[in-house]
């Protein structure tokens, strides 16, 4: 059986990064989303590997081992792009292949648009590209849904780590269940006066894609550096969109895939924007659709997602 290998490495970037790796051969790099880790590629990366390619998973920039600095100013697009790129020439690559989930995905799409010389190709899960908006998003996402939603109340400090962190075990197996394919779909808008988790049910019994091993992983994992890390992503939406005036409506060069499921509230909610990606993605190879998938994909829908991203990587 493949073995899945652990070793620091200090990107380009300056960040000590945590990654997970395995096989020889073209590097693909796996970029996670919130709130996971190097642990959502687990299946990916034996598969890859096995299929002779390089699979690597870093901790992200605040992520579980890999921690990251104090101020949130520090967790821009830039520093986000800038770690992945350095961490491509760290692992001794001139060019990857890189793919994202959830917050992942816009880091590998701005890798690709920022730094095509370094893209072989890339591939974005459950979050399409999308072209730079008018003006900055948060405001926007607060007149359409309230001050309820995540991503708005995830600006507020202190208060949403805290929830988050207060257990960890029921964070993961809430997150994970409520928003997933065997889920309600929940709209993650937190109600009047309470909380995020309020409205994501604790499952009766776990989905069978996850179990009760996967969530204790999840919280040793994140035991050394908690929540605040990953919440500041979201802390710096509006500077990303100042910071990434240069690439208005650029369009990605690299060869492109795209793969959600349809019970995805994410790519549900983005169809338009998927519809009209080759807009701005003129090289998208493939929309892969998964039936009865939700936002977790590469965990629910393992096998599904390995055909389609080797498929793809043997086009290039």
């Amino acid at each position: 059986m493949t073995e899945i290998t652990h070793r620091f490495v200090r990107s380009g970037s300056g960040l000590r990064m945590h990654v997970a790796e395995a096989g020889e051969g073209p590097l693909v790099l796996l970029l996670h989303g919130f709130p996971e880790c190097w642990y959502s590629w687990r299946h990916q990366l034996t598969a890859l590997a096995d299929a002779g390619f390089h699979a690597v998973a870093p901790d992200q920039r605040g992520y579980a081992r890999t921690g990251g600095p104090a101020e949130a100013g520090r967790y821009s697009i830039l520093h986000l792009a800038g770690d992945a790129v350095g961490l491509i020439d760290a692992l001794g690559a001139d060019r990857a292949v890189v793919a994202g989930h959830d917050w992942g995905a816009p880091v590998a799409w701005a890798v690709a648009q920022m730094r095509p010389d370094k893209v072989r190709g890339v591939a974005g899960i459950s979050v399409p590209h999308r072209p730079r908006s008018s003006g900055p998003p948060v405001e926007a996402m607060r007149r359409l849904f309230g001050e309820g939603f995540y991503m708005v109340r995830f600006q507020q400090p202190d208060v949403p780590e805290a929830e988050l962190g207060r257990d960890p075990a029921a964070t993961f197996r809430r997150m994970f269940y409520g928003v997933s394919g065997d889920g309600p779909a929940s709209p993650m808008i937190a109600p009047e006066g309470g909380g995020l988790l309020d409205v994501l049910p604790e499952p009766e019994k776990l989905p069978r894609w996850l179990t009760d091993d996967d969530i204790a992983t999840y919280v040793e994992e994140y035991a050394g550096s908690g929540f605040t890390g990953p919440v500041n992503w979201y802390r710096n939406l509006d500077r990303n969109w100042e910071l990434t005036a240069a690439w208005h409506r650029a369009p990605i060069g690299p060869p492109a895939l795209y793969i959600a499921g349809d019970r995805d509230i994410v790519a549900v909610g983005a169809r338009a924007a998927i519809d009209s990606m080759t807009d701005f993605v003129p090289n998208l190879r493939d929309t892969v659709w998964l039936s009865g998938c939700g936002h977790w994909t590469q965990q629910e829908r393992p096998a599904e997602v390995n055909e389609a991203l080797l498929a793809f990587l043997r086009s290039l």
